[in-house]
């Protein structure tokens, strides 16, 4: 009997103070594991010595390769990278590299694959993160499956085991601004989601900025969604009805009575009103075509530098004594 081969990339972003507690839980899985895994790990640009770590472990655990990115490409393309060298014959699985993806949940969710899941996605029961932090996700994932053309599951991030025909379907997917959970839906195929609770960082600090959570909520809702244009479409109606009621009432006033409409105030209002829906829906329209400005100069999603996956001798000793 085959024993099922199952790849694990890891993206890493600066993450020199917990990739030891990473590999030692990784190297854990493996060893106790009666898959065939080999494991990924993705630099995307570090500043730190991440990279240099990285490939020292691909020396002197074959089951560990490298890929080192050419500059800080964002986490989506990380993934997308990796997800491009994977040769896993089985299945991939996705976490993140700060530990708070348990390596150890590999098992429970590859029994669902083999009961014939192309998809098992976790599902955040819990987290461990900062009250603003977890209701801002709470938001966002509640307003996304309302308004995405698609049913994208609530709580649940990159964190999942994907067939081998998902990673491929996905590969072909050209999209430059990747929202993976989405893309990962739309396949379609059989899904499943797997509860767990989500532990704090283990060490360092979130390499994701409040301005990249944006960026990547923006991804979600522009590349699934068509509320946005519909909603120009909304605002349009009502402010011209604003309009039309304004002018009603300023008519039967004017008739009805000695009033007479301060024209300055009526006329900067209107300004105001319809300047500020022109501005909006100009905004929503542009945050489509940006996107159709960079898919259509068809650049490269991501540059890799440096493929680590053919192993050399090295003095084992010396380089796990700089690791750990």
């Amino acid at each position: 009997m085959m024993i099922p081969e199952i790849n694990i990339i890891i993206p890493l972003y600066n993450e020199e103070q917990v990739f030891p507690l990473l590999i030692k839980r990784i190297s854990k899985l493996l060893d106790q594991s009666t898959l065939s895994i080999s494991v990924l790990l993705v630099d995307d640009g570090s500043s730190d010595a991440t990279a240099v770590l990285m490939k020292q472990l691909s020396f002197i655990d074959a089951r560990f390769s490298s890929m080192i990115l050419s500059r800080n490409f964002g986490h989506q393309l990380a993934l997308t990278a990796a997800l491009s060298r994977v040769n896993a014959s089985e299945a991939v699985l996705i976490i993140d590299g700060d530990l708070q993806d348990p390596p150890e949940m590999l098992e429970d969710m590859f029994t669902l694959c083999k009961e014939g899941y192309d998809v098992v996605y976790a599902v955040r029961e819990t987290r461990k993160e900062g009250f603003f932090k977890v209701g801002f996700y709470k938001l966002f994932y509640r307003i996304l499956q309302k308004i995405a053309s698609i049913d994208i599951p609530l709580d649940s991030g990159d964190f999942s085991l994907l067939s081998r025909r998902v990673v491929d379907v996905l590969n072909d997917m050209p999209e430059e601004s990747r929202y993976l959970r989405g893309m990962r839906s739309w396949v379609g195929f059989k899904q499943i989601g797997y509860k767990y609770s989500r532990p704090d960082r283990q060490a360092g600090n979130t390499q994701y900025s409040l301005i990249q959570l944006l960026k990547l909520a923006m991804n979600g809702v522009f590349n699934f969604s068509e509320f946005p244009i519909k909603f120009i479409t909304f605002l349009g109606v009502s402010t011209m009805s604003i309009g039309v009621i304004y002018f009603i009432i300023t008519l039967i006033k004017r008739f009805s009575s000695d009033y007479v409409p301060d024209g300055f105030t009526a006329i900067v209002f209107l300004i105001i009103l319809f300047g500020g829906v022109q501005l909006i829906s100009i905004g929503i329209i542009g945050e489509y075509l940006i996107r159709v400005f960079f898919q259509v100069k068809k650049r490269p999603l991501f540059i890799i530098k440096e493929l680590i996956v053919d192993k050399k001798e090295v003095k084992k000793k010396d380089i796990e004594s700089r690791l750990f």
